[in-house]
Formats: C-alpha cells, sequence, structure tokens
C-alpha cells in the first residue's frame, strides 16, 4: 500500500457518530437514472462500483488491501473487503442502526464531514443506499473484530433487523445483492470483462491492493483474475503501451507526485510511437472521462515546460511559433492520479472534477518537476522535442489539406461525394447512414431502401491504414475523405458532434474475412479520429444473413452456420440452402428485408470497449511489431475453419 500521507490511516474514531444523515432516500426507484446513468447496461454495472468504490475508500484510509468480487447465479453479486466494517451501532440522530441508516438514507455516510475518511470517492450511503433502493434483495454482512452481523433490505426497505450471528476476530464487509428486473428490464445479466476492465484499472490506482474477481456462475466459464500491481499508475502506463503494440520514445515511465495538505497527485506517462494520445484522468479513484481541472492543468503545464526547455536549449526559437496541445500529446500515454478531500463531481456519476486548487497543485508538480526531469535526460528530451516539431509540421499539413478541400468546393457549402445516395429527410434525429462495402452491394441498398431517411454511401477496396497515418493524411485519402465529408462533423481537433448529418451510422460489410477487415478499419478510424460518435452511440454493424434455407414457398434467413441447422432439422430435411458470400449476391428486396428494414433487421452498436478491443487488434495486426502479429496467428490459426480462399 502507498506510503503517501493521503494513504496513512485516520486517528479519529470511526464509528456510529461518523455517520451523517443529510436525507432521505425517496426518490431514487423513480428516477435512477439521475444517480447511476441509466437503468441499461451501463447503469447495471455501475451497481458493483459504487459498491466497489466503498471499499476502496477503505483502502485510501489504509485499511484494507483486499477486495473480491463474485458473479454469482441469478445476476446476483457479492463483494467482500477486510476494511474497517461499516459501524452498526445506534446512529445518534435517527435512533436506528447506523447499518441501516448507511443502506437506506440518501447522503448518509461517512464522507460528509465525519471523521471517517480523508478522502474519498465512493460516497458511503450514497452508493450504498443507491445500490440497495434499486435491488430486489440486498444483504449486508460486518465484521468489526469482535462480532458478525447481518441485515437484509428488500427494494430499499430494511425487511429483517440487524441480528448478530456470531463471534469474529476478523473486520470487513461483506454486500450481496441482486439488481431489480423491474428497474433493469432490459438485462440483470454482467458481463465479466466489463467489471474486469474497471477492477483492473483500481487495482493500477492503488499500489498493492489485491482485487479478486471470479465468475461462479453456472451458465458461464469460471474464470477467476488475481489484480496486484505494485507499480501502481507506472504499471498502468506500461499496460496501456503493450496493448497498443507501440515501442516506448522514453528509456522509462516518468513518474511526479506531490503532497499538499490531504490532498496529493501522482502523474506517470511516456511518450510511443503512436500517433494518438491515450491520456485517462483520476479523482479519488473515479475515472473522470470528461476530464475536469486537474487533466486540464496537466496538459497545459506541460506544453508550457515543453516550449520553454525548447526554447531554453534552443530546440526553439523564440520568434517560431509554440508548440501546442496537439503536437505534444501526439503518441502520449498518461495517467494522472488526485487525491483530495471535498472532491467536486458534477454529478453521483463523477466525470468531471471541479475542485481549482488541485489543478493549482498539479501545474505546479508538473511546472518543478517535469523540467528538472528534462534537464536531467536531454537525449529523451530531444526525442520528445523532435516527436513534437514532426507533429506540429503535420498539423499545419492537415490545415492546408483541409483548406484545399474547403476551397475546392467552396467556403460556403461543401459536396457531397459523388458515390453519396442521400435521403429526402434533414431531421438527423432519424436518418440513418449506410456504409457499404462495394459498387455492387451499395446499388442493391439504394434500390432496397427507405429514401426518406436511409443514406447509401459505398467503399470500395482498402481504406488508410490509419495506424500509420497523421491527420493531414486522412484528408486527402480518397477513401477516407468520403465519409468525412458526408458525416460532416470534421475529425480529430476539428470534429463538432453538433455538426452531425445522421444519427445512426451503419457500416454494412460482407460476413468474411474482407468484410471483417473492412468493419475493423472503420472502427479504429472512428475510435482514433471520432470517438465521440462511439460514445454517444451512434456507430453500429449491420448482421446480414449468411444463409437462404427455402422449402417450396417458405425462405428462411440464418445469421449462423448453427442457426441454419436449426433451420434445417425445422423444416425437416430436403431444402435448398443458398449460402451469401458478399452483400452483392442479394437483390435489393432481400437486403432490405434481412439488414436494412427496422422492423425485421439485427444490428449490433458499438460501444466505446469495443472500439478499444479493435484497436488493439488492428494495432496488433497492422503495425510495426512482427512478433506479437506472428504469435496472435499461430494462437488463433486453430479457430479458423472453412475458410473461403
Amino acid at each position: 500500500m502507498n506510503n503517501n500521507d493521503i494513504n496513512t490511516p485516520v486517528t479519529e474514531a470511526y464509528d456510529e457518530n461518523s455517520i451523517q444523515v443529510l436525507e432521505g432516500l425517496e426518490a431514487v426507484r423513480k428516477r435512477p437514472g439521475m444517480y447511476i446513468g441509466s437503468t441499461g447496461e451501463k447503469g447495471l454495472h455501475h451497481l458493483v462500483y459504487e459498491i466497489v468504490d466503498n471499499s476502496i475508500d477503505e483502502t485510501l484510509a489504509g485499511f484494507c488491501d483486499k477486495i473480491t468480487v463474485q458473479l454469482l447465479d441469478d445476476g446476483i453479486i457479492r463483494v467482500e473487503d477486510n476494511g474497517r466494517g461499516i459501524p452498526v451501532g445506534i446512529n445518534n440522530k435517527t435512533g436506528t442502526s447506523s447499518l441501516t441508516v448507511v443502506f437506506t438514507m440518501l447522503h448518509a455516510g461517512g464522507k460528509f464531514g465525519g471523521s471517517g475518511y480523508k478522502v474519498a470517492g465512493g460516497l458511503h450511503g450514497v452508493g450504498a443506499s443507491v445500490v440497495n433502493a434499486l435491488s430486489s434483495w440486498l444483504e449486508v454482512e460486518v465484521r468489526d473484530g469482535k462480532n458478525i452481523y447481518k441485515q437484509r433490505f428488500e427494494r430499499g426497505i430494511v425487511s429483517s433487523k440487524m441480528e448478530i450471528l456470531g463471534e469474529t476476530d476478523e473486520t470487513g464487509t461483506i454486500v450481496t445483492y441482486k439488481p431489480d428486473p423491474d428497474i433493469f428490464t432490459d438485462t440483470t445479466t454482467y458481463d465479466y470483462d466489463t467489471l474486469l476492465v474497471r477492477l483492473r484499472e483500481q487495482a493500477f490506482l492503488n499500489a498493492g491492493i489485491r482485487i479478486i474477481l471470479t465468475d461462479n456462475r453456472s451458465d458461464f466459464e469460471h474464470q477467476e483474475i488475481d489484480l496486484h500491481f505494485a507499480g501502481g499508475i507506472k504499471s498502468y502506463v506500461e499496460y496501456v503501451l503493450e496493448k497498443s503494440n507501440k515501442e516506448s520514445l522514453n528509456n522509462e515511465v516518468i513518474y511526479l507526485s506531490t503532497t499538499n495538505g490531504d490532498s496529493a497527485a501522482e502523474i506517470a506517462f511516456l511518450w510511443s510511437s503512436a500517433y494518438d494520445t491515450k491520456i485517462y484522468s483520476f479523482a479519488n479513484n473515479i475515472h473522470t472521462m470528461d476530464g475536469g481541472t486537474h487533466e486540464a492543468a496537466f496538459k497545459n503545464s506541460l506544453v508550457r515546460a515543453i516550449n520553454k526547455y525548447g526554447i531554453k536549449f534552443k530546440f526553439l526559437k523564440e520568434s517560431d511559433t509554440k508548440l501546442k496541445s496537439d503536437d505534444i500529446n501526439e503518441g502520449l500515454i498518461a495517467i494522472v492520479s488526485v487525491k483530495l478531500t471535498d472532491a467536486q463531481f458534477e454529478s453521483q456519476t463523477k466525470t468531471k472534477l471541479g475542485n481549482t486548487s488541485i489543478g493549482t497543485l498539479v501545474n505546479n508538480l508538473v511546472a518543478e518537476k517535469f523540467i528538472e526531469y528534462l534537464e536531467d535526460h536531454p537525449a529523451e528530451a530531444k526525442i520528445i522535442l523532435e516527436k513534437s516539431v514532426a507533429s506540429s509540421n503535420a498539423r499545419e499539413a492537415a490545415q492546408k489539406a483541409r483548406d484545399l478541400q474547403r476551397s475546392k468546393t467552396g467556403l460556403s457549402r461543401v459536396r457531397m461525394p459523388e458515390k453519396l445516395a442521400d435521403c429526402i429527410s434533414s431531421d438527423a434525429t432519424r436518418t440513418e447512414i449506410f456504409i457499404v462495402e462495394g459498387d455492387s452491394a451499395g446499388g442493391s441498398a439504394v434500390k432496397g431502401r427507405d429514401r426518406d431517411y436511409q443514406a447509401i454511401l459505398p467503399l470500395w477496396g482498402k481504406m488508410l491504414n490509419v495506424e500509420k497515418a497523421r491527420p493531414d493524411r486522412v484528408y486527402g485519402n480518397e477513401k477516407l475523405a468520403p465519409v468525412v465529408i458526408a458525416l460532416g462533423t470534421g475529425i480529430a481537433e476539428s470534429f463538432d458532434i453538433e455538426k452531425l448529418r445522421y444519427d445512426k451510422i451503419v457500416v454494412m460489410a460482407d460476413a468474411d474475412v474482407d468484410g471483417a477487415h473492412i468493419r475493423t478499419l472503420l472502427l479504429t478510424f472512428f475510435y482514433r479520429y471520432m470517438p465521440r460518435l462511439i460514445e454517444e452511440g451512434h456507430i453500429y454493424l449491420a448482421q446480414p444473413p449468411l444463409f437462404k434455407v427455402s422449402k417450396g414457398k417458405q425462405h428462411i434467413y440464418a445469421f449462423s452456420d448453427l442457426e441454419r441447422d436449426i433451420i434445417i432439422e425445422k423444416l425437416g430435411g430436403n431444402v435448398d440452402i443458398q449460402r451469401y458470400k458478399g452483400l452483392g449476391e442479394m437483390d435489393a428486396e432481400q437486403l432490405w428485408e434481412t439488414t436494412m428494414d427496422p422492423e425485421f433487421r439485427t444490428m449490433l452498436k458499438v460501444k466505446m470497449e469495443d472500439a478499444e478491443a479493435a484497436d488493439a487488434v488492428f494495432s496488433m495486426l497492422m503495425g510495426d511489431e512482427v512478433e506479437p502479429r506472428r504469435k496472435f496467428i499461430e494462437d488463433n490459426a486453430q479457430y479458423v475453419q472453412n475458410l473461403d480462399i
């Protein structure tokens, strides 16, 4: 566990008087989205994060070094830690057990001015009570070093009084709950990999903690992983670098840290050979996806420090245009983690930090210690400056390419791509564009579509490998430029979501190896240059059928080998099977009724983790490193069957 002041044990008592009550639990079940973001898959997983965050807060206070998360049958989750255990004594303001208060009253906890915690991400009582309110039932078991206490709740209401089960010399809390299907109507099934991403993140952010994730569901393959990283956020940076399949331009991860009273900041970063930027910021172990004062301070102070060093040591001239943030951030991998009291988040889902004082702390840290690093490592400083200058030149070239494109088409109106068959409606809330592989399939799609709201853009041939390209090459690329122009948003730093011309962007490619390649290329492009399209749920993958099974006048489409076999068995043999090797083999009517008709089609919405996975695989398969690609092919060749050559 870290030895920074922020993580040393608090000296004040953490007892029933530490739990302060602010208000009741009334509105959670009526408006759950206000507290967990949504009642879909994202909100479902947020319940786990709230409980785990409370255990992590015990780690920050210096009392917990092991957390176990188990996935059980029927959507049940169990989270166990070896912290101090939630207080169980009678709360002097309510006259009831503090355990009951924590799980039944909103904004009741040890982090609202009580003496239980210096810093906190999860807010004991906010998270616990919200999870309780949105669960069919919840059971909590507390060990305080003397006794074992247990209490059960149903839909946020006490169903049994707190009871003593026995004696113990252990401490900790076990929360077991079942999410309420009346609230989470889409699904109550947890995704192991989604939880793994979040828990791995927490293990990186808290050097020394051990987090164990176990899948014990009978309908799923048993999985268990033990997450423990002694290097903390330095290990995190190394992990991100390894996933990107890029080379580091630094000999080692740069690490800066400082404390000021009850606030602390630590930053780990390096530059890689990539062209994209990966900056992940955290406040009290909460991923601030929308950044905030700490992330902004890091970016701004990094620019000032590098420009100052460049001018001082003659890499840059005083008269030159200074390097900008986009120039310096190219290839940057950074983790910014701050700990502070009274963290001011924009909402309960905590996506952006607003504390100005922590920005000052981060700014001073980078201004003082990073300049020292550059002066002590002149060879690495030279590499960083040279990469930043090269990026600046490319940015200027990209601007010229954009200006040239605008001058060719006129400043007032951008000419749409020649092959775009646009829709009639201009209402961007209901329109959709199909990006189709090949002119043949594009022709069928144009004939079969509903032209009122469906636009078709055919692509032909392999597009640009954005893994090795800067924005200036993307703007001038004949394959990607039509996509950029049709969508209307621009890319990279000029991206504007408000200018998006279609609500749904559907990638429609053949169900074969080449089609998978094109989908991966486009996903990587969107992830690198238009990530908000993915974040806000605009990107979809069409699911064309693989087979048409016919018997007499009856025709059924199958989307997999297994589905084909089931249909054959259902129809009783002597059937005619048509294998679609490409979209172009379907006529307009077939393409409409199987793949484009909103009433019957199946489409997959692309989530950010899907794009990240595509990006990692694409980096491996199309990047400069040969060995990871060779190993991937050797490990996965056994799974390739019935390959059409």
